[in-house]
C-alpha cells in the first residue's frame, strides 16, 4: 500500500513579558486527495513592536497563507501558489496602511515578518520574509534555513529591510529541500532563538518526542527564564512518513487498475455501450460510445496493448481527462462528470462531431488570411487557457486540433501536458523526455531545456506559418538542430510569395513567433494575437534584419575581404 505523508506537530505561543501577544501561527494538515496534491502548510509571523496594529498583520498574513493556498489549482507549483497568495496578503496589507494613520509612519502599520513551510510528497517548500526563522535538525546541530532580513546600524540599533505590508510589492525568499522520515523542523520568531542555545533545543526535542507540544512549550519557557522580553512563537514539525514517489498522486493510483482489453463495436463495457471506433495507433485505441442507454456520446480512450506495461506513458495517459476536468475553456475539450467507479484503466471525453486540423488543411491547401487568422485565434485562446494554470501542452500540432461541425477550434490531446503541481508529487519523473512532434517542438527542447508559455507559442506560429504556406518555416532543419551552433543557422524562409497574398508585415509576425530563440519571440500570446490583425509601423518584419543575423558566415567573410583589401592599400602605400 503506498505511504502517505504523516508528520507530528507541536506547537506554542505566548505574550511573555509584553501586554499582548503579536505573534500568530497557524498549520494546515487536509485530507486526501488535497494532501497529496498541495501537502501540508505551516506558518508563523511575527508583528512589528512598534505598532499597535501589528497582531492584526500577524495573523491575516498567516490566515491567508493558509487559507488561500488551498484555494489555488491543483496544477500550480507549490512555489507560484505561495508566491501568488502572499503577494495578495502584502498587497492587502499595504492598502491598509495607505488608508490608516499610519500612512507615512510603517514602523507603526499594519507589518509583520512571515516563514512558512509547505511539505509536499518528498520536498520541503520555504517562503520567509523578515526575520522569524526555520531551522532543521541535522544531526546534533540546528542548521538556519533562512537569512534574517534585518539590517544593523550598530550594536542597539536595527531594523528589518524587508516585511509584509511595508512595501507594494514583498520579495519572498523560496527555497527548496529534500525531506526524509525523521527530519525535524523549527519555525521560531526572535523571541525563542535569541535566547535558547541549539543544545537545549534538541535535547528538548529527542526527550520528549512523543509530545512536541511539551517540548515546545518548555522551550518557550527556558526563553522567558533566560530573559526574553519579546513574545514567543515556536513551532516543532517532525516527519514521521514520506510518501512513496507517486503516494500523493492519483494519477498512479489510478494507473494500477487493469487495462481493458480491446473493445468491439455493440460491447457494453462499465456502463458504456460500444457503437465503433474512431481511432487507432501506437498508444492508443479510441472508440465512439454511449453513456447508458440514452446517454450523450463519449469518445472513450484505452491504451495501446504495447503500451501497457510503461507506467510513465499509463500515468499520462490518463492525465487527459484529469486536465479536461480542470480547464474551463469553449477551444479546449472536455471531460463529462464521472461518478460510477471504474474497474478498468480508461478515459472518457466529450465526443467531437468533425475534423482535425491536419484534414481541413488537406481539404483548404489555399485558404485566405481571414479564415487562418480565426482558427489560430481560437487555438491561441485555448492555449491562454493552459498557461493560466500554469501548464503547457507540449504536443501542439495539427493533429491535435479539432474544429468541429459549428466551426469551433479545439485543442485535445493531453498526454504531453506539462503539470507542475503534478510533477512535484513525482520527484523521479524524467522531466527533460521530449514528448512533442519534432517539426512543431520548439528548438529548447531539442536542447534539454524546459518550456515556457512561448515554447507553445512556437508552435501555434509554426501552424498559422503551415496554414499560410503549405510548408514549414525552417524546413525539416528545425527539427535536427540539437545544438545551439545548428540553431544559430538556422534560415527563416518568408512566407511571401507570388502564390499567396501575404502582407510584407505579417511575415515579421510569422519570424518572430517562431524564432529559434525564445527570448526573441513574443512573450505573451495576447501580444502575438494582436499583432495577427494589427500591423505595427515599426513592428516586427518591417525592417531588414542585419546580415550578422542573416547569414553570420557571409558577414565575417566580408569583413576579412575588406580587412585584406585594406592591408594591400597600406601596403601599396609604402612602397
Amino acid at each position: 500500500m503506498l505511504k502517505e505523508l504523516r508528520i507530528s506537530i507541536g506547537q506554542c505561543s505566548d505574550k511573555g513579558r509584553k501586554e499582548s501577544n503579536q505573534d500568530f501561527h497557524g498549520a494546515l494538515i487536509p485530507t486526501s486527495p488535497l494532501l497529496g496534491m498541495k501537502g501540508i502548510a505551516v506558518a508563523l509571523a511575527d508583528g512589528i513592536s512598534s505598532s499597535r496594529v501589528s497582531h492584526i498583520a500577524s495573523e491575516t498574513a498567516v490566515k491567508s497563507f493558509l487559507t488561500d493556498y488551498y484555494c489555488t489549482p491543483e496544477s500550480w507549483s507549490v512555489r507560484t501558489s505561495a508566491q501568488r497568495v502572499l503577494a495578495a496578503a502584502n498587497s492587502w496589507l499595504h492598502a491598509q496602511n495607505r488608508r490608516s494613520e499610519y500612512r507615512y509612519d510603517q514602523d507603526r502599520g499594519f507589518a509583520c515578518t512571515l516563514s512558512a513551510l509547505v511539505l509536499k510528497s518528498a520536498t520541503a517548500h520555504l517562503f520567509h520574509v523578515g526575520d522569524s526563522r526555520i531551522y532543521r535538525i541535522a544531526g546534533c546541530a540546528l542548521e538556519q534555513l533562512t537569512t534574517d532580513h534585518r539590517v544593523v546600524v550598530s550594536s542597539e540599533v536595527s531594523y528589518l529591510g524587508r516585511a509584509m505590508g511595508v512595501a507594494p510589492h514583498v520579495e519572498i525568499d523560496c527555497r527548496e529541500l529534500p525531506v526524509d522520515a525523521g527530519d525535524v523542523f523549527l519555525l521560531a520568531t526572535d523571541g525563542v532563538y535569541e535566547h535558547v542555545d541549539a543544545d537545549f533545543l534538541i535535547n528538548t526535542i529527542a526527550d520528549h518526542a512523543d509530545d512536541l507540544d511539551r517540548a515546545a512549550r518548555l522551550a518557550v519557557e527556558e526563553a522567558l527564564r533566560r530573559g526574553s522580553t519579546d513574545n514567543l512563537t515556536l513551532q516543532i514539525l517532525r516527519i514521521d512518513a514520506v510518501p512513496d514517489a507517486d503516494a500523493g498522486d492519483l494519477l498512479s493510483r489510478l494507473s494500477d487498475l487493469p487495462p481493458p482489453p480491446l473493445l468491439e463495436p455493440g460491447e457494453e463495457f462499465e456502463g458504456y455501450r460500444i457503437l465503433r471506433e474512431l481511432h487507432a495507433s501506437s498508444r492508443s485505441h479510441v472508440y465512439l460510445a454511449q453513456d447508458g442507454a440514452a446517454g450523450p456520446a463519449v469518445a472513450l480512450k484505452v491504451p495501446a496493448i504495447d503500451r501497457r506495461d510503461d507506467r510513465a506513458h499509463l500515468r499520462r495517459f490518463l492525465m487527459e481527462e484529469w486536465i479536461a476536468r480542470r480547464i474551463k475553456s469553449p477551444h479546449v475539450l472536455k471531460a463529462p462528470p464521472q461518478n460510477r467507479p471504474r474497474r478498468h484503466l480508461y478515459v472518457v471525453t466529450d465526443y467531437l462531431e468533425g475534423q482535425t486540423l491536419t484534414q481541413w488543411m488537406r481539404d483548404h491547401p489555399d485558404p485566405d488570411l481571414p479564415t487562418v487568422r480565426a482558427i489560430v485565434e481560437q487555438i491561441g485562446k485555448g492555449l491562454q487557457a493552459f498557461h493560466r494554470l500554469e501548464m503547457l501542452h507540449q504536443d501542439l500540432r495539427p493533429d491535435n486540433v479539432m474544429i468541429d461541425r459549428t466551426g469551433t477550434v479545439k485543442i485535445v490531446d493531453f498526454g504531453s501536458v506539462l503539470v507542475p503541481g503534478i510533477l512535484e508529487t513525482m520527484p523521479d519523473a524524467d522531466h527533460d523526455e521530449i514528448l512533442g512532434t519534432l517539426q512543431y517542438t520548439a528548438p529548447e527542447y531539442l536542447l534539454g531545456e524546459g518550456g515556457t508559455p512561448a515554447s507553445d507559442l512556437y508552435a501555434l506560429g509554426v501552424i498559422a506559418y503551415q496554414m499560410l504556406t503549405g510548408r514549414l518555416p525552417y524546413g525539416a532543419d528545425a527539427a535536427t538542430a540539437t545544438t545551439r551552433a545548428r540553431q544559430r543557422k538556422l534560415v527563416y524562409r518568408t512566407a511571401l510569395s507570388d502564390q499567396r497574398e501575404i502582407p510584407a508585415w505579417l511575415d515579421g509576425v510569422l519570424r518572430k513567433a517562431v524564432h529559434p530563440d525564445p527570448a526573441k519571440r513574443y512573450q505573451e500570446m495576447s501580444e502575438f494575437l494582436y499583432d495577427l490583425r494589427h500591423p505595427r509601423k515599426h513592428g516586427a518584419g518591417t525592417r531588414r534584419r542585419p546580415l550578422i543575423d542573416r547569414n553570420p558566415l557571409a558577414f565575417w567573410q566580408g569583413l576579412s575581404a575588406l580587412l585584406a583589401l585594406a592591408v594591400l592599400v597600406l601596403l601599396a602605400g609604402r612602397v
